[in-house]
């Protein structure tokens, strides 16, 4: 085998090369938790539509009971992460969940962080 042939190996395989580990490739998510949303999300909009016809079928009081019931069954066969309360906001940096501030996109420390060092358009310290 030549060294060209082992060095290709060992790089698409992800072995340890003398003991040193290699860099994982890099990708736009903060981490686990963000791909996780964004398959939600991906998720909600496939089934949007179908979801929302469902549900209204399901809540209308004037229908009668039997058809109500056959929609709340085919509710139940949609995948659970169809659903927009499955969703959670998170910031784009850090993947936090709490604390966002929706303009930005970015949680209230990393917004803080990014003010304080002339980051963010249209944000000015306070000054009195």
């Amino acid at each position: 085998m030549s060294l060209v042939g082992f060095v290709s190996r060992v790089v698409t395989c992800g072995q340890n090369f003398a003991g040193h580990q290699l860099q994982q490739v890099r990708h736009k998510w903060a981490d686990w938790r963000m791909i996780k949303d964004h398959k939600r999300r991906q998720c909600v909009v496939q089934h949007s539509e179908s979801r929302l016809r469902v549900n209204s079928l399901r809540k209308n009081t004037i229908l009668p009971i039997e058809l109500r019931e056959i929609a709340s069954k085919e509710i139940d066969a949609f995948p659970r992460d169809s659903s927009l309360v499955r969703v959670r906001e998170r910031c784009a940096v850090s993947s936090r969940p709490r604390g966002i501030v929706h303009r930005w996109r970015v949680s209230r420390i990393v917004w803080r962080h990014m003010a304080d060092y002339n980051k963010l358009s249209g944000v000015q310290r306070a000054m009195w």
